[in-house]
């Protein structure tokens, strides 16, 4: 019998450690190949630059943006409203809108353009406007933003598209199938030269050039989206060349894909190609990389990653009536980016731009607001995750949502304390432990009142909005 000494026995442990946490390791890798089925892609991780990022910059920019209108209704966008469809708010939609009978849009349209005036003929205006278009102007904007990633859409439901695709729409002249510059290549390219990432936006599951609508009533969603065999293959073809002309970081579908179409096949060699990159759950599939919920928001933190989408506006096109009061206040906007990130989610920011790329100056001053903030808070919001919970309130009344990072706990005030101290409930920093009003570099006077913290104040606090508390090892 082999007798083992006690260093003998110390090796073979050692040695058997070794190999147990080497195939731990090798097993919490991401596979190196992806095939087509649900459960290798859902070996898929979340990549850490998406769960990082916090704030994308959604843009809807196309047709849709010469007439750029939709009528002022439906601000709380209540999606059910019989006669939301009518008023329909998303100026994207304009030519959805156009083809109901009696509808606002069909009005303005004829007013201004002219009953037989053909949606497409917006074609040559739109490529004659994007001439004056810089994608660098853009990327810098969208940079001093606070942006970490850019979704451009690359086609939406009218079927016209944004760069030369090499795969022809049988249903259009070859002068209306597409923009006459690249322009999904050129904003890629500014957006990372400016250091962040680029998403590409398509409309697999409408596109009014295969199946024209109108979409009136709820029942007609489904019955509109194209399910013929070309355009399951019209569909697959573009994808598969958005993915290897752009090589984007967020492939985001919308509505559906065809039934005749093969997304698990696209994420696959999406994935195969892209290895960090990120997928919407907008497929039709019981695939994602996180859920996106549209102008609305999560009551509570959610162990999935989720990315609200919403416009400035009550619109994600350009929407020439919309003014201030119906762009989303600079306080509000913050406020709802923190909100979102205590949650566990990233708020993709959508801006709608006229036809020839310029931002309305409504929307440019709200970047502005979000970026000067970012600038000096940004520190509780990129790669941040939830604390224990997501939402509090001082005892003098103000909201607050928390984050942490490290071992920092952030506690993020939703609007200025009207007194000099506050007091922070169920929130025990340890003894010794150092508090800072990010933008303040002095540390903060505090004491412990039970199981809470009270908290004095500078006279003159640092910033606009919302102002954040920094506090290391509290729980």
């Amino acid at each position: 019998m082999l007798r083992l000494t006690s260093y003998r026995i110390s090796r073979l442990m050692a040695v058997t450690l070794f190999c147990l946490v080497a195939f731990a390791s090798l097993s919490a890798q991401p596979p190196s190949h992806y095939e087509p089925t649900l459960e290798s892609l859902d070996r898929h991780p979340l990549p850490e630059w998406y769960a990082d990022a916090k704030l994308g910059i959604f843009v809807h920019w196309g047709l849709y943006s010469v007439p750029g209108w939709a009528p002022l209704v439906h601000p709380q966008h209540d999606f059910s409203t019989p006669d939301y469809l009518m008023n329909n708010p998303y100026a994207e939609w304009y030519l959805n809108s156009l083809r109901i009978e009696g509808s606002p849009t069909q009005a303005y349209h004829r007013e201004h353009y002219g009953a037989n005036y053909d949606y497409y003929n917006f074609a040559p205006i739109f490529d004659r406007e994007i001439k004056k278009w810089n994608p660098d102007a853009w990327a810098k904007v969208f940079h001093g933003a606070g942006a970490r990633y850019v979704v451009l859409t690359t086609k939406h439901h009218d079927g016209f598209t944004l760069w030369p695709s090499s795969t022809p729409n049988p249903t259009l002249p070859a002068d209306r199938q597409h923009a006459t510059r690249d322009l999904v290549g050129e904003l890629s390219t500014a957006v990372r030269k400016e250091g962040m990432r680029m998403g590409l936006y398509y409309s697999g599951g409408y596109d009014w050039t295969f199946v024209p609508g109108p979409i009136r009533v709820g029942a007609d969603h489904q019955s509109v989206k194209p399910q013929s065999e070309a355009y399951g293959k019209y569909v697959d073809a573009q994808m598969r060349e958005l993915i290897k002309r752009y090589q984007p970081a967020l492939l985001w579908n919308d509505i559906d894909y065809p039934k005749s179409g093969h997304p698990l096949e696209i994420m696959a060699e999406y994935y195969n190609t892209i290895t960090d990159g990120v997928i919407d759950d907008r497929f039709g599939v019981k695939h994602s990389d996180f859920k996106s919920p549209e102008y609305k928001t999560l009551d509570k933190i959610s162990a999935t990653k989720w990315e609200e989408c919403r416009g400035l506006g009550r619109s994600f096109g350009y929407n020439r009536a919309e003014g201030e009061a119906e762009t989303i206040a600079p306080d509000e906007l913050i406020y709802l980016l923190v909100d979102i990130v205590s949650k566990n989610g990233n708020l993709l920011l959508d801006v709608g731009p006229e036809a020839d790329g310029t931002i309305p100056p409504v929307q440019m001053s709200r970047l502005e607001a979000l970026g000067a903030w970012l600038r000096l808070n940004g520190e509780a919001i990129y790669g941040t995750h939830p604390w224990k919970r997501a939402a509090g309130e001082t005892a003098e009344g103000v909201y607050v949502r928390f984050t942490q990072k490290d071992s920092n706990l952030y506690a993020t005030l939703l609007g200025q304390p009207k007194t000099s101290t506050i007091t922070l409930k169920s929130v025990a920093p340890k003894d010794g432990s150092q508090i800072f009003l990010l933008g303040n570099d002095k540390p903060l006077d505090w004491s412990r009142q039970g199981d809470d913290v009270k908290i004095s104040l500078p006279a003159t606090l640092p910033g606009k909005y919302a102002y954040v508390l920094r506090m290391a090892d509290s729980r």
